[in-house]
Protein backbone atom coordinates (compact mmCIF):
# COMPACT_ATOMS: atom_id res chain seq x y z
CA UNK A 1 0.00 0.00 0.00
CA UNK A 2 1.12 3.31 -1.29
CA UNK A 3 1.48 6.60 0.63
CA UNK A 4 -1.77 8.21 -1.49
CA UNK A 5 -3.60 4.45 -0.27
CA UNK A 6 -2.80 5.29 3.28
CA UNK A 7 -4.42 8.39 2.84
CA UNK A 8 -7.38 7.78 1.31
CA UNK A 9 -9.12 5.26 3.57
CA UNK A 10 -9.90 8.74 5.65
CA UNK A 11 -12.25 10.08 2.76
CA UNK A 12 -15.57 8.43 3.04
CA UNK A 13 -15.86 5.36 0.64
CA UNK A 14 -17.81 4.60 -2.17
CA UNK A 15 -18.77 1.41 -3.84
CA UNK A 16 -19.55 0.25 -0.35
CA UNK A 17 -21.72 -3.25 -0.67
CA UNK A 18 -21.38 -5.07 2.50
CA UNK A 19 -20.52 -3.28 6.02
CA UNK A 20 -19.58 -5.26 8.98
CA UNK A 21 -20.94 -3.43 12.37
CA UNK A 22 -19.08 -3.88 15.80
CA UNK A 23 -22.48 -3.49 17.52
CA UNK A 24 -22.99 -3.38 20.81
CA UNK A 25 -26.76 -2.99 20.71
CA UNK A 26 -26.92 0.69 22.32
CA UNK A 27 -28.05 3.97 20.87
CA UNK A 28 -25.58 4.68 18.89
CA UNK A 29 -24.57 1.39 17.38
CA UNK A 30 -28.62 0.86 16.85
CA UNK A 31 -29.06 4.22 14.54
CA UNK A 32 -25.76 3.25 12.49
CA UNK A 33 -27.46 0.18 10.86
CA UNK A 34 -30.09 2.87 9.32
CA UNK A 35 -27.94 5.45 8.86
CA UNK A 36 -25.07 2.99 7.13
CA UNK A 37 -28.10 1.72 4.89
CA UNK A 38 -28.90 5.76 3.71
CA UNK A 39 -26.08 7.10 3.39
CA UNK A 40 -24.67 4.17 1.98
CA UNK A 41 -27.21 1.79 0.17
CA UNK A 42 -25.34 -1.14 2.18
CA UNK A 43 -26.24 -3.90 3.44
CA UNK A 44 -25.16 -4.38 6.98
CA UNK A 45 -23.40 -7.42 9.10
CA UNK A 46 -23.17 -6.95 13.03
CA UNK A 47 -20.31 -8.36 15.15
CA UNK A 48 -20.80 -8.55 18.65
CA UNK A 49 -18.54 -10.62 21.20
CA UNK A 50 -19.24 -11.62 24.83
CA UNK A 51 -16.26 -10.90 26.57
CA UNK A 52 -18.16 -11.35 30.11
CA UNK A 53 -19.90 -7.97 29.97
CA UNK A 54 -21.93 -8.18 33.10
CA UNK A 55 -26.15 -8.38 32.70
CA UNK A 56 -26.23 -8.54 29.38
CA UNK A 57 -28.41 -10.30 27.01
CA UNK A 58 -26.84 -11.12 23.79
CA UNK A 59 -29.51 -13.22 22.19
CA UNK A 60 -32.00 -9.75 22.51
CA UNK A 61 -28.54 -7.84 21.11
CA UNK A 62 -28.93 -9.98 18.52
CA UNK A 63 -32.49 -9.99 17.75
CA UNK A 64 -32.61 -6.21 18.01
CA UNK A 65 -29.73 -6.05 15.61
CA UNK A 66 -32.31 -8.00 13.13
CA UNK A 67 -35.10 -6.31 13.87
CA UNK A 68 -33.28 -2.67 13.10
CA UNK A 69 -32.13 -3.68 9.79
CA UNK A 70 -29.16 -6.27 9.63
CA UNK A 71 -28.76 -8.39 7.22
CA UNK A 72 -27.01 -10.95 9.87
CA UNK A 73 -26.09 -10.58 13.04
CA UNK A 74 -22.93 -12.60 14.48
CA UNK A 75 -22.36 -13.10 18.49
CA UNK A 76 -18.94 -14.70 19.49
CA UNK A 77 -18.42 -16.01 22.83
CA UNK A 78 -14.97 -14.81 23.15
CA UNK A 79 -14.47 -15.12 27.03
CA UNK A 80 -11.73 -17.93 26.70
CA UNK A 81 -10.00 -16.30 24.47
CA UNK A 82 -10.09 -12.80 25.38
CA UNK A 83 -8.95 -14.06 29.20
CA UNK A 84 -6.23 -16.17 27.51
CA UNK A 85 -4.66 -14.75 24.57
CA UNK A 86 -5.01 -10.56 26.57
CA UNK A 87 -5.63 -10.65 30.00
CA UNK A 88 -3.06 -13.13 30.61
CA UNK A 89 -0.75 -11.01 28.83
CA UNK A 90 -1.68 -7.78 30.89
CA UNK A 91 -1.50 -9.82 33.92
CA UNK A 92 2.41 -10.75 33.18
CA UNK A 93 2.84 -7.08 31.57
CA UNK A 94 1.66 -5.89 35.44
CA UNK A 95 0.11 -3.77 32.34
CA UNK A 96 -1.38 -0.48 34.39
CA UNK A 97 -1.25 2.81 31.62
CA UNK A 98 0.47 5.73 33.49
CA UNK A 99 0.06 3.68 37.10
CA UNK A 100 -3.46 3.14 37.33
CA UNK A 101 -5.38 1.87 34.77
CA UNK A 102 -5.10 -2.09 33.78
CA UNK A 103 -6.61 -1.30 29.90
CA UNK A 104 -9.56 -3.22 30.47
CA UNK A 105 -11.30 -1.59 27.12
CA UNK A 106 -8.26 -0.88 25.85
CA UNK A 107 -7.07 -4.60 25.02
CA UNK A 108 -10.44 -5.96 24.35
CA UNK A 109 -10.36 -3.75 21.27
CA UNK A 110 -7.83 -5.72 19.85
CA UNK A 111 -9.71 -9.36 19.91
CA UNK A 112 -12.62 -6.68 18.02
CA UNK A 113 -10.21 -6.34 15.42
CA UNK A 114 -9.33 -9.67 14.94
CA UNK A 115 -12.60 -11.13 14.98
CA UNK A 116 -14.06 -8.43 12.28
CA UNK A 117 -11.53 -8.56 9.84
CA UNK A 118 -12.37 -12.88 10.20
CA UNK A 119 -16.26 -11.90 9.74
CA UNK A 120 -15.38 -9.41 7.15
CA UNK A 121 -13.55 -12.11 4.93
CA UNK A 122 -16.17 -14.80 5.76
CA UNK A 123 -18.95 -12.22 4.55
CA UNK A 124 -17.10 -10.66 1.41
CA UNK A 125 -17.53 -7.52 3.22
CA UNK A 126 -16.08 -4.72 1.81
CA UNK A 127 -15.81 -2.24 4.74
CA UNK A 128 -15.78 -2.39 8.74
CA UNK A 129 -17.88 0.12 10.66
CA UNK A 130 -17.01 1.39 14.25
CA UNK A 131 -19.19 3.80 17.02
CA UNK A 132 -15.90 5.55 17.94
CA UNK A 133 -16.00 9.17 18.23
CA UNK A 134 -13.69 11.60 16.47
CA UNK A 135 -12.32 12.77 20.82
CA UNK A 136 -11.74 8.94 21.63
CA UNK A 137 -8.90 6.30 21.88
CA UNK A 138 -11.00 3.77 20.46
CA UNK A 139 -11.04 5.24 16.24
CA UNK A 140 -7.02 4.66 16.87
CA UNK A 141 -7.34 1.21 18.27
CA UNK A 142 -9.89 0.27 15.92
CA UNK A 143 -8.21 1.64 12.73
CA UNK A 144 -5.00 1.20 13.72
CA UNK A 145 -5.67 -2.71 14.11
CA UNK A 146 -8.01 -3.63 11.58
CA UNK A 147 -5.74 -1.65 9.05
CA UNK A 148 -2.71 -3.47 10.47
CA UNK A 149 -4.41 -6.86 9.88
CA UNK A 150 -6.03 -6.25 6.64
CA UNK A 151 -5.08 -3.19 5.02
CA UNK A 152 -7.10 -3.09 1.75
CA UNK A 153 -10.40 -3.06 3.95
CA UNK A 154 -12.41 0.20 4.08
CA UNK A 155 -13.12 1.85 7.26
CA UNK A 156 -16.45 3.84 8.06
CA UNK A 157 -16.57 6.00 11.42
CA UNK A 158 -20.43 7.09 11.09
CA UNK A 159 -20.61 9.23 14.25
CA UNK A 160 -17.35 11.11 12.84
CA UNK A 161 -19.65 12.11 9.69
CA UNK A 162 -22.74 12.63 11.23
CA UNK A 163 -23.70 16.46 13.23
CA UNK A 164 -26.46 14.35 15.44
CA UNK A 165 -26.14 15.32 19.20
CA UNK A 166 -27.87 13.06 21.38
CA UNK A 167 -31.72 14.24 21.24
CA UNK A 168 -30.94 14.11 17.58
CA UNK A 169 -29.72 10.11 17.63
CA UNK A 170 -32.76 10.07 19.96
CA UNK A 171 -35.43 11.32 17.24
CA UNK A 172 -33.62 9.67 14.68
CA UNK A 173 -34.09 6.63 16.48
CA UNK A 174 -38.25 7.26 16.99
CA UNK A 175 -38.45 8.03 13.60
CA UNK A 176 -37.32 5.03 12.41
CA UNK A 177 -38.55 2.88 15.40
CA UNK A 178 -35.41 1.87 16.57
CA UNK A 179 -36.62 0.70 20.01
CA UNK A 180 -34.82 2.86 22.94
CA UNK A 181 -34.13 1.46 26.44
CA UNK A 182 -34.34 3.80 29.20
CA UNK A 183 -30.91 3.03 30.03
CA UNK A 184 -29.85 4.74 26.75
CA UNK A 185 -31.08 7.57 28.08
CA UNK A 186 -28.32 7.71 30.96
CA UNK A 187 -25.44 10.65 31.05
CA UNK A 188 -22.83 8.41 31.47
CA UNK A 189 -20.78 6.35 28.54
CA UNK A 190 -19.73 3.24 30.00
CA UNK A 191 -18.28 0.45 28.72
CA UNK A 192 -17.93 -3.18 30.19
CA UNK A 193 -15.67 -6.64 29.72
CA UNK A 194 -14.50 -9.22 32.18
CA UNK A 195 -11.92 -7.10 33.28
CA UNK A 196 -13.15 -4.11 33.87
CA UNK A 197 -15.87 -1.20 33.72
CA UNK A 198 -14.77 2.59 32.08
CA UNK A 199 -17.80 5.30 32.88
CA UNK A 200 -17.11 8.69 32.01
CA UNK A 201 -19.42 11.79 31.25
CA UNK A 202 -22.49 13.16 32.30
CA UNK A 203 -20.84 14.44 36.17
CA UNK A 204 -18.03 12.93 35.95
CA UNK A 205 -16.88 15.59 33.40
CA UNK A 206 -16.39 17.84 35.78
CA UNK A 207 -13.17 16.94 37.85
CA UNK A 208 -14.33 18.46 41.02
CA UNK A 209 -16.99 16.16 41.25
CA UNK A 210 -17.10 13.12 43.62
CA UNK A 211 -17.96 10.07 41.11
CA UNK A 212 -21.70 9.16 42.44
CA UNK A 213 -22.54 5.87 43.81
CA UNK A 214 -24.64 4.96 40.83
CA UNK A 215 -21.94 4.60 38.57
CA UNK A 216 -20.38 1.91 40.17
CA UNK A 217 -21.72 -1.55 38.97
CA UNK A 218 -18.05 -3.76 39.86
CA UNK A 219 -17.18 -2.67 43.06
CA UNK A 220 -19.31 -2.09 45.96
CA UNK A 221 -18.36 2.01 47.61
CA UNK A 222 -15.55 1.14 50.47
CA UNK A 223 -18.36 2.96 52.72
CA UNK A 224 -20.84 0.23 51.89
CA UNK A 225 -18.10 -2.79 51.96
CA UNK A 226 -18.06 -4.99 54.82
CA UNK A 227 -16.51 -4.16 58.22
CA UNK A 228 -14.44 -7.52 58.63
CA UNK A 229 -11.34 -8.14 55.85
CA UNK A 230 -11.48 -11.07 53.78
CA UNK A 231 -8.37 -13.12 53.01
CA UNK A 232 -7.75 -14.76 49.68
CA UNK A 233 -4.96 -17.01 47.78
CA UNK A 234 -4.04 -16.72 44.26
CA UNK A 235 -1.63 -19.54 42.90
CA UNK A 236 0.23 -18.45 39.34
CA UNK A 237 2.29 -20.96 37.11
CA UNK A 238 4.83 -19.24 34.76
CA UNK A 239 2.85 -15.61 35.82
CA UNK A 240 -0.56 -16.55 34.69
CA UNK A 241 -2.76 -16.54 37.66
CA UNK A 242 -4.31 -20.83 37.89
CA UNK A 243 -6.09 -20.94 41.05
CA UNK A 244 -8.19 -19.41 43.77
CA UNK A 245 -8.29 -19.95 47.24
CA UNK A 246 -6.82 -23.07 46.22
CA UNK A 247 -9.50 -24.33 43.47
CA UNK A 248 -8.12 -24.57 40.02
CA UNK A 249 -10.50 -22.66 37.75
CA UNK A 250 -9.65 -21.46 34.21
CA UNK A 251 -8.79 -18.29 33.13
CA UNK A 252 -12.13 -16.53 32.59
CA UNK A 253 -13.88 -17.93 35.45
CA UNK A 254 -11.29 -16.94 37.77
CA UNK A 255 -11.55 -13.01 36.89
CA UNK A 256 -15.08 -13.50 36.78
CA UNK A 257 -14.93 -14.71 40.73
CA UNK A 258 -12.74 -12.33 41.52
CA UNK A 259 -14.60 -9.55 40.29
CA UNK A 260 -17.35 -10.36 42.71
CA UNK A 261 -14.77 -11.21 45.84
CA UNK A 262 -12.60 -8.10 45.37
CA UNK A 263 -15.23 -6.23 44.26
CA UNK A 264 -17.46 -6.67 47.13
CA UNK A 265 -15.24 -5.19 49.38
CA UNK A 266 -15.19 -1.71 46.89
CA UNK A 267 -11.42 -3.23 45.60
CA UNK A 268 -10.77 -1.65 42.21
CA UNK A 269 -12.04 1.68 42.22
CA UNK A 270 -10.03 4.04 39.56
CA UNK A 271 -10.57 7.98 39.65
CA UNK A 272 -7.89 9.19 37.15
CA UNK A 273 -6.96 12.13 34.87
CA UNK A 274 -5.79 10.14 31.48
CA UNK A 275 -3.83 12.07 28.80
CA UNK A 276 -6.10 10.57 25.78
CA UNK A 277 -4.11 9.13 22.08
CA UNK A 278 -5.54 12.21 20.53
CA UNK A 279 -3.96 14.34 22.77
CA UNK A 280 -7.21 15.41 25.78
CA UNK A 281 -7.01 14.48 29.13
CA UNK A 282 -9.97 13.00 30.24
CA UNK A 283 -11.52 12.21 33.27
CA UNK A 284 -12.15 8.39 33.00
CA UNK A 285 -14.02 6.05 36.34
CA UNK A 286 -12.89 2.59 36.24
CA UNK A 287 -13.82 -0.32 38.27
CA UNK A 288 -11.73 -3.52 37.67
CA UNK A 289 -11.36 -5.13 41.32
CA UNK A 290 -9.95 -8.50 39.42
CA UNK A 291 -7.61 -6.73 37.53
CA UNK A 292 -6.27 -4.53 40.14
CA UNK A 293 -6.35 -7.65 42.66
CA UNK A 294 -4.45 -10.07 40.33
CA UNK A 295 -1.88 -7.38 38.98
CA UNK A 296 -1.47 -6.68 42.57
CA UNK A 297 -0.33 -10.53 43.61
CA UNK A 298 1.86 -11.01 40.12
CA UNK A 299 3.95 -7.57 41.06
CA UNK A 300 4.20 -9.57 44.78
CA UNK A 301 5.75 -12.77 43.16
CA UNK A 302 7.13 -11.78 40.57
CA UNK A 303 9.67 -9.24 42.68
CA UNK A 304 9.78 -12.31 44.98
CA UNK A 305 11.34 -14.84 42.43
CA UNK A 306 13.26 -12.39 40.51
CA UNK A 307 16.60 -10.42 40.81
CA UNK A 308 16.56 -6.58 41.96
CA UNK A 309 17.99 -5.69 38.01
CA UNK A 310 15.52 -8.27 36.12
CA UNK A 311 12.76 -6.10 38.40
CA UNK A 312 14.21 -3.09 37.54
CA UNK A 313 14.62 -3.54 33.95
CA UNK A 314 11.22 -5.33 33.80
CA UNK A 315 9.36 -1.88 35.49
CA UNK A 316 10.53 -0.08 32.37
CA UNK A 317 9.68 -2.77 29.73
CA UNK A 318 5.67 -3.33 31.52
CA UNK A 319 5.57 1.12 31.01
CA UNK A 320 6.60 1.12 27.36
CA UNK A 321 4.03 -2.63 27.12
CA UNK A 322 1.02 -0.37 28.68
CA UNK A 323 1.89 2.66 26.21
CA UNK A 324 1.56 0.81 23.36
CA UNK A 325 -1.77 -1.50 24.43
CA UNK A 326 -3.52 2.17 25.26
CA UNK A 327 -2.44 3.95 22.13
CA UNK A 328 -3.20 1.51 19.64
CA UNK A 329 -0.25 -0.37 18.79
CA UNK A 330 -1.26 -3.43 19.68
CA UNK A 331 -0.16 -5.25 16.30
CA UNK A 332 3.40 -3.30 16.14
CA UNK A 333 6.13 -5.81 16.24
CA UNK A 334 7.89 -4.21 19.12
CA UNK A 335 5.07 -5.77 21.21
CA UNK A 336 6.11 -9.37 20.18
CA UNK A 337 10.07 -7.87 21.92
CA UNK A 338 8.63 -6.79 25.08
CA UNK A 339 6.49 -10.14 24.81
CA UNK A 340 9.54 -12.03 24.09
CA UNK A 341 11.28 -10.45 27.62
CA UNK A 342 8.10 -10.62 30.09
CA UNK A 343 7.32 -14.33 29.23
CA UNK A 344 10.99 -15.07 30.13
CA UNK A 345 11.17 -13.15 33.24
CA UNK A 346 7.36 -14.93 33.73
CA UNK A 347 9.07 -18.18 33.74
CA UNK A 348 9.76 -18.50 37.09
CA UNK A 349 6.57 -16.64 38.54
CA UNK A 350 5.06 -19.64 39.66
CA UNK A 351 4.14 -19.49 43.48
CA UNK A 352 0.72 -18.72 45.74
CA UNK A 353 -0.26 -14.83 47.04
CA UNK A 354 -2.05 -14.64 49.98
CA UNK A 355 -3.86 -11.04 50.35
CA UNK A 356 -6.50 -8.80 51.81
CA UNK A 357 -9.39 -7.35 50.97
CA UNK A 358 -10.77 -4.26 52.79
CA UNK A 359 -12.96 -1.48 52.22
CA UNK A 360 -11.39 -0.67 48.78
CA UNK A 361 -7.93 -1.78 49.43
CA UNK A 362 -5.93 -4.87 48.17
CA UNK A 363 -2.97 -5.75 50.30
CA UNK A 364 -0.09 -8.64 50.09
CA UNK A 365 0.00 -10.55 53.39
CA UNK A 366 2.15 -13.12 52.11
CA UNK A 367 3.69 -15.25 49.28
CA UNK A 368 5.41 -18.35 48.79
CA UNK A 369 7.41 -19.90 46.26
CA UNK A 370 10.05 -22.71 45.10
CA UNK A 371 11.87 -20.15 43.15
CA UNK A 372 12.07 -17.48 45.32
CA UNK A 373 15.65 -15.61 45.58
CA UNK A 374 14.71 -15.02 49.50
CA UNK A 375 16.93 -17.04 51.98
CA UNK A 376 15.89 -17.36 55.51
CA UNK A 377 19.22 -18.48 56.55
CA UNK A 378 21.07 -15.30 54.82
CA UNK A 379 18.44 -12.37 56.01
CA UNK A 380 17.72 -13.31 59.35
CA UNK A 381 19.40 -11.53 62.53
CA UNK A 382 18.94 -14.91 64.62
CA UNK A 383 21.22 -17.68 65.49
CA UNK A 384 22.39 -19.48 62.41
CA UNK A 385 22.77 -16.79 60.04
CA UNK A 386 25.35 -17.56 57.00
CA UNK A 387 25.62 -14.28 55.86
CA UNK A 388 29.33 -13.21 56.00
CA UNK A 389 28.95 -9.86 57.76
CA UNK A 390 32.76 -9.63 57.82
CA UNK A 391 32.46 -8.82 53.95
CA UNK A 392 30.48 -5.96 54.85
CA UNK A 393 33.35 -3.31 55.11
CA UNK A 394 34.51 -4.03 51.90
CA UNK A 395 31.76 -3.97 50.38
CA UNK A 396 30.83 -0.59 51.79
CA UNK A 397 34.18 1.36 51.04
CA UNK A 398 34.14 -0.19 47.29
CA UNK A 399 30.54 0.90 46.96
CA UNK A 400 30.72 4.46 48.43
CA UNK A 401 34.15 5.25 46.32
CA UNK A 402 33.29 6.94 43.68
CA UNK A 403 30.83 9.30 46.00
CA UNK A 404 33.96 10.10 48.63
CA UNK A 405 35.99 11.25 45.89
CA UNK A 406 33.56 13.36 44.09
CA UNK A 407 32.70 14.94 47.42
CA UNK A 408 36.68 15.33 48.12
CA UNK A 409 36.85 17.06 44.63
CA UNK A 410 33.99 19.52 45.06
CA UNK A 411 35.03 20.33 48.71
CA UNK A 412 38.87 21.06 47.77
CA UNK A 413 37.47 23.84 44.96
CA UNK A 414 35.75 25.66 48.03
Amino acid sequence: MDTKDSIDYLAKPSNVKTVVLLYSGGLDTSVMVKYIQEEYDADVVTLTLDLGQPEVDLKATKQKALDVGAKEAHVINAKKEFAEEFIAKGIKANGLYQGEYPLSTAIARYLVCEKAVELAEEVDADAIAHGATGKGNDQVRFEAGILSLEPDIKLLAPVREWSMTRDAELEYAKKHEIPVEASENSPYSTDENLWGKSSECGPLEDPGNEPPEEVFQFATPPRKAPGEPEYIEISFEEGVPTALNGEELPLHELVKELNHLAGKHGVGIIDMMEDRVVGLKSREVYECPAAVTLIKAHQALEKFVSSKHENQFKEKVDQEWAEYAYNGLWFDPVMDHLEEFIDSMNQNVTGTVELKLYKGSVQVTGRESEKALYDHDLASYEKGETFNQEASPGFIQLHSLQTKLSNEISGGDT
